[in-house]
């Protein structure tokens, strides 16, 4: 046997016993496009799961806010002045639903009262977030509240207004008990809290709107003595022209609060759009966020142009784009920057000359 015929022979043993290195290629290719056609069909699935519900990137939103807010009250804590308070915590206004209540201690004065509504983009937070804050306005001799309410997706628009009303309800029916002066409340709220105390604002103060979201209005709006808005959102449809990775943020959380992807154009895109229904009879109110953080430009400070434009006593504390350090998001907590100390100051100015003790 020649040279070439050995070759071919034991070519063909190895075919035949499986040994040699050739026959193995096609089934390795074979196998790594199958692996290939399930990392695909792995990918679809998921691309599939995620335009259909808001679910997976609402808890992975949820997740990183949560880790951000346990940050902040870090950096508030060594701000809270040792000043004696009465903390009445998880006070049950329905169930499942709660609020914390702080006052000086030894008080049982009815005080000007400030109901402090989290942020979390609709998404995430608790009353607890806000906790640092109230005891520093507490301490100034305030009754302060942190509302907990129904956050998305598991609640959907409008759950939380309607809560919300009904625990202004219960706190209004135990002023006594928690030191409330029920003719000087205060609305205040944080990012998407803002955005849902401007609503109860005009909740109150609007019966065209209370009528269009069919909510009957738990104070009236002799109760109301100011409102306090910090990064908040209070025109959707300039939301929905956002772009990057902070509008898709964005963008996920008010589908999960709202339950559709067309919220902009929805009754609940509307409703949440309060600079639509801005009266002159609306409280005085002190309106701020950083210069740092987009939402200022693109919705506080047009708030706040058409609050003073329909005569509404307003106080606003901006900065300019230019302004070192940038401010971001919220940067009212971040008490390290001597701005958010400036903002506290100038918050208390206001509430002192805006909810002051009736005599």
């Amino acid at each position: 046997m020649g040279p070439l015929e050995s070759i071919q022979a034991s070519a063909g043993e190895r075919v035949a016993t499986g040994t040699g290195t050739g026959p193995r290629a096609p089934r390795k290719r074979s196998l790594r496009l199958r692996k290939l056609d399930l990392a695909i069909l792995v990918l679809l699935v998921v691309l599939l799961a995620l335009s259909a519900t808001p679910w997976p990137s609402a808890m992975l939103i949820r997740s990183v806010f949560e880790r951000g807010a346990q940050s902040t009250i870090d950096e508030m804590t060594p701000y809270v002045p040792d000043t004696p308070l009465q903390a009445q915590t998880g006070i049950v206004y329905k169930p499942g639903s709660t609020f914390d209540a702080f006052s000086p201690a030894g008080t049982a004065a009815a005080l000007p009262t400030i109901v402090w509504i989290h942020g979390g983009a609709w998404i995430s937070g608790a009353q607890r977030d806000v906790e640092p804050y109230l005891r520093i306005l507490a301490a100034e001799g305030y009754t302060t509240i942190g509302l907990s309410y129904p956050i998305a997706p598991e609640a959907t628009y409008p759950t939380a207004v309607r809560d919300i009303n009904e625990a202004l309800a219960y706190i209004k029916a135990h002023a006594a008990e928690l030191n409330v002066d029920p003719g000087r409340i205060v609305l205040a709220g944080d990012s998407a809290g803002a955005q849902l105390a401007s609503q109860m604002t005009t909740l109150t103060v609007n019966p065209k709107y209370a009528n269009l979201l069919g909510i009957q209005p738990a104070l009236q709006k002799s109760d109301l003595a100011a409102t306090i808005l910090h990064c908040g959102v209070y025109d959707l449809r300039a939301m929905a022209d956002l772009n990057g990775i902070v509008a898709w943020g964005f963008k996920t959380s008010l589908w999960a609060y709202t339950g559709t992807k067309d919220w902009s154009a929805t009754y609940a895109g509307a409703t949440m759009s309060t600079i639509d229904f801005v009266q002159s009879d609306f409280p005085p109110t002190f309106i701020s966020g950083g210069n740092g953080d987009g939402l200022t430009w693109l919705q506080s400070v047009p708030y706040s142009n058409r609050l003073k434009d329909a005569g509404v006593p307003v106080t606003e504390l901006f900065w300019p784009a230019d302004h070192q350090p940038e401010l971001p998001h919220e940067y009212q907590f971040h008490l390290n920057f001597a701005e958010a100390r400036e903002a506290r100051e100038k918050l208390l100015d206001f509430l002192s000359t805006n909810a002051a003790r009736k005599q």
